[in-house]
């Protein structure tokens, strides 16, 4: 995937955060910085804090959840933004891909439809003919056979890595800076999830985009990011490039990772490390 200039500007900088469930706090002072074009995975055991992180981000957490610190997008504090502005942004500037694309497709209405209005929320002037080009187009750049004639279809008729396709096109269709993908593969099988891999990797760099990448498989990780946060309870253990964090690592819970990654080599008549 494509690398970030080391000089660059954080695009989404995010800087003591933490986020309250009542009386449990998931995410417990999280800091990090996502520069322009870079690929920054965020890696954790489920329950670690990762997909809260990213949808503190994404601001689609409900008012009942108490967020504090700061969250700057391009420079602009998105933490606490009024829902509006917040809207302005979201899908157009930032966009994200959820891990299950049964359920963040809306089963009732066709792909069609719902990619234009995708593109009617932050470009309502554009005729129904345009709409549907773009629908057209977004559904081309994902690769999906017979686009023109698959746009009348729904949900349930398309496997679930063509949904995830479909899904990434949803995201991608304004072209945002930032793209938030929360364990994008998790519901699919190995060789869907290498396609789907693929196909990020391609859009990235055809793009130029930032993405945060979290997931709970280390393989993964090293194959999207270019950048690797290592985080558990809420917090982020260690932070480096993959290369580094991998060959190197600094913590004991990422030292404990890596050890319960099966390789070829590993014997089977023993159990695998625990974390």
């Amino acid at each position: 995937m494509h690398t970030a200039t080391p000089a660059a500007a954080p695009l989404l900088s995010i800087r003591d955060l933490h986020i309250r469930f009542g009386t449990v706090e998931a995410v417990r002072g999280v800091s990090l910085d996502l520069a322009p074009g870079e690929v920054l995975g965020l890696v954790g055991e489920s329950g670690s804090g990762k997909s809260a992180t990213a949808l503190a981000v994404m601001g689609l957490h409900s008012s009942a959840v108490q967020i504090t610190g700061s969250i700057l997008f391009q420079g602009q504090q998105i933490l606490g933004m009024s829902p509006q502005a917040l809207r302005t942004l979201r899908g157009r500037r930032f966009s994200m891909i959820f891990q299950e694309p049964m359920t963040a497709l809306n089963p009732v209405m066709t792909i069609g439809a719902q990619l234009a209005e995708a593109i009617a929320a932050h470009q309502p002037k554009l005729s129904r003919k345009e709409r549907l080009s773009r629908s057209l187009a977004a559904l081309e750049s994902v690769a999906i056979p017979n686009p023109a004639t698959r746009l009348s279809d729904y949900p349930h008729q398309f496997s679930g890595g063509q949904r995830q396709r479909i899904l990434i096109a949803m995201a991608l269709v304004h072209q945002p800076a930032l793209l938030l993908a929360d364990e994008p593969t998790t519901a699919l099988d190995v060789t869907v999830q290498a396609q789907i891999l693929s196909l990020l990797a391609e859009r990235q760099r055809a793009c130029g985009l930032a993405m945060l990448f979290t997931s709970h498989d280390l393989a993964v990780i090293r194959q999207v990011a270019t950048r690797v946060a290592v985080m558990r309870h809420g917090q982020i253990l260690e932070t480096g490039p993959v290369a580094e964090v991998f060959a190197h690592p600094r913590h004991p819970y990422t030292q404990q990772l890596l050890r319960a990654v099966p390789t070829m080599t590993t014997d089977r008549t023993r159990p695998l490390a625990t974390v």
